[in-house]
């Protein structure tokens, strides 16, 4: 299959890519000096030549707390250039894969959220991802739109990274433990992501690896996985906080719980479970 990838030097893109090319698909690998998604001539050029049968949109502005006040920028790459993919995408032809996130819910349910609850997202970065998932629902004919939740991988920098130099580093640390989640395994993704790009069971989908966590009880998973497969040597006293006790410019959302309904309805397979990615990833990384 011949597959576009946006955002190809991310933290997702990249196993996107590698994943693509080990499974004999033809990609063409966009980083931003490839093709500027805020340009639309660009999009438009790049796209037409390519004539690929489907997009994989990874590329997007993720600087949570910096969005809060570079409101243009936020909105610029993730609303405007996700509507330059699409309406180029749409010409083409070709399938496309939004890659979303828990950000577009409040965080307040008691439950974990279904992919067609209602949105509410609190943080300039939520508003302009749900804003992105509005134009590809209107632009195109044949989208996916894919919510993920606290995604690490082996490139670029994330809270899993961040917690092993930490813990390597500091005598005590402190981490919230009021919100949940699902940490996500940037090769458990893609390896979701391009058996779904082969059907045609478009929708809105939440996919993250299975099971929750809070952030502090992540780092415990993290230190223990870190000791047991990495031989990191932990030396970080771990204490559970408050998100009051750790403001932040952007608000974050209490629950990002998601059901995988959609997984489920559409008799995919899901995600393995998230002590599982990690624990993968840590001994890859340890090597």
């Amino acid at each position: 299959m011949k597959v576009l990838v946006t955002g190809a030097n991310g933290q997702l893109g990249r196993d996107v890519v590698l994943l693509l090319e080990k499974e004999g698909h033809s990609v063409l690998a966009c980083a931003r000096d490839q093709m500027d998604i805020t340009n639309q001539a660009q999009c438009n050029d790049v796209i037409s030549s390519y004539l690929p049968e489907a997009v994989i949109h990874c590329a997007a502005y993720t600087a949570v707390d910096a969005a809060e006040t570079d409101i243009d920028g936020a909105y610029k790459v993730n609303a405007v250039g996700t509507r330059n993919v699409a309406v180029a995408a749409e010409r083409a032809g070709a399938k496309l894969i939004y890659i979303s996130t828990d950000y577009v819910f409040d965080g307040n349910s008691l439950n974990p959220y279904q992919e067609y609850d209602n949105t509410n997202p609190q943080s300039v970065y939520g508003k302009s991802k749900r804003a992105g998932e509005l134009l590809v629902q209107s632009l195109s004919s044949k989208w996916f739109i894919v919510r993920t939740s606290w995604v690490y991988g082996l490139y670029g920098n994330n809270f899993v990274k961040t917690m092993l130099k930490l813990g390597q580093e500091k005598p005590k640390l402190q981490v919230v433990h009021d919100q949940k989640g699902s940490p996500t395994y940037t090769v458990d993704l893609a390896r979701f992501l391009v058996k779904l790009m082969a059907t045609e069971m478009y929708g809105v989908y939440h996919a993250s690896n299975c099971g929750t966590c809070t952030w502090y009880e992540f780092t415990e998973a993290i230190f223990a996985e870190a000791r047991n497969v990495g031989g990191f040597s932990i030396q970080a006293q771990l204490e559970p906080c408050t998100t009051e006790q750790f403001p932040r410019p952007a608000p974050r959302p209490c629950n990002s719980e998601m059901d995988h309904l959609s997984i489920r309805t559409n008799g995919l397979t899901d995600i393995r479970p998230w002590r599982e990615g990690l624990r993968e990833f840590i001994s890859l990384l340890s090597k």
